[in-house]
């Protein structure tokens, strides 16, 4: 099959760029060809050019800037299937992060082409069907939507040992203001005891600076500003780092902790690299993994600072929840699994016309 897939900014260093590789990969390794939509080309040219059998995109306005839906709706008469994935129908996230997309429910325009089917054929998001910001979607809309979670890119993310990378405690991740209290609270007092080390986006002051000034060149298409910053890692240092750190930290924005219906890709690459992770408490990992058998949650501080004293005197131990994890995340978790779902939906499309 062909797939198109839409990034409007592929120069983008935050995590769209591991997301993108992941499905670019998987659909790759799978034998589908795979065609990146971007800014640089009109829709009308890309369709024309590539037939794709998928096309996957966002009701993200960032991304509808880009598209014609009457047009796409041409290629879906003639058998082509578009994912599109929602944003949250009661958005939690602060107004002043400017990227972020408000409340769907308050999109009266856009609930309406979801309503007529014209934003897409096939609804998903990475959150679980219960979760709370999705309550209202399915009653207003009379659409359902798929939980497609993010995953491990299983190409890029494998054990490979680094000394470089050696550490007692490591997060590799972008300083987010959500985060900004448990990095004061957890991780610093750490570094008295234990060899700590961050690795990532916007852990200066310059660089959060330029990651606004790019976020901007990317959505008006300023050359220069597009391409201000590059990644801090390549995609294969992050896999070194989870094998060659004898604890990986993960933590969530306070938002997923209180609805918990979607972690992040590090829950699924840090076991996947061989790595041995301690998460912040997030109910949808329970879904996705034995607690406590293939990775550890931590609640609170003092229970983070008992865990990781804990598991850092027993590397034994840490071995065999990381290897138990591993084999979960091999199993279930990696864009591949993800990609043999959307085929299987594609295909049910295909069934019912």
């Amino acid at each position: 099959m062909k797939i198109a897939y839409h990034i409007p900014s592929p120069e983008t260093i935050y995590a769209y760029r591991t997301i993108f590789n992941g499905y670019k990969n998987a659909f790759e390794k799978l034998g589908h060809r795979f065609f990146p939509f971007t800014q640089d080309e009109k829709l009308a040219v890309f369709l024309e050019r590539v037939q794709p059998d998928i096309f996957m995109t966002s009701s993200h306005f960032y991304y509808q800037k880009f598209l014609n839906l009457e047009l796409l709706m041409k290629y879906r008469k003639k058998g082509m299937v578009l994912f599109t994935k929602i944003d949250f129908w009661n958005s939690p996230i602060s107004k002043a992060r400017i990227n972020e997309a408000p409340s769907l429910k308050d999109e009266s325009g856009k609930v309406a082409q979801i309503q007529s089917g014209l934003l897409g054929d096939i609804f998903f998001h990475t959150v679980e069907q219960e979760d709370e910001r999705m309550d209202g979607f399915t009653k207003v809309t009379g659409k359902n939507f798929e939980t497609i979670p993010l995953a491990c890119d299983a190409t890029v993310i494998f054990p490979e040992f680094d000394k470089r990378f050696e550490s007692d405690i490591a997060y590799v991740g972008t300083n987010l203001p959500g985060k900004a209290s448990f990095f004061k609270e957890v991780i610093m007092p750490l570094k008295d005891k234990y060899s700590v080390k961050f690795y990532g986006q916007d852990w200066t002051m310059l660089d959060k600076y330029k990651g606004l000034l790019q976020k901007a060149g990317q959505y008006f298409n300023i050359g220069l500003l597009r391409n201000i910053q590059k990644p801090k890692l390549h995609l294969s240092d992050e896999r070194k780092i989870y094998n060659s750190t004898a604890i990986s930290i993960n933590v969530h924005e306070d938002y997923q902790q209180r609805f918990g219906g979607d972690c992040n890709e590090r829950t699924f690459k840090i076991p996947a690299a061989g790595g041995f992770e301690i998460v912040d408490s997030v109910s949808c990992i329970s879904k996705y993994f034995k607690l406590g058998e293939e990775l550890i949650v931590a609640t609170g501080k003092d229970d983070w600072f008992d865990k990781i004293k804990y598991y850092i005197d027993r590397p034994e131990l840490r071995k065999k929840i990381s290897d138990r994890g591993k084999n979960r995340v091999e199993k279930y978790h990696t864009y591949s699994n993800r990609v043999q779902q959307i085929i299987k939906l594609a295909k049910n499309i295909h069934d019912r016309s």
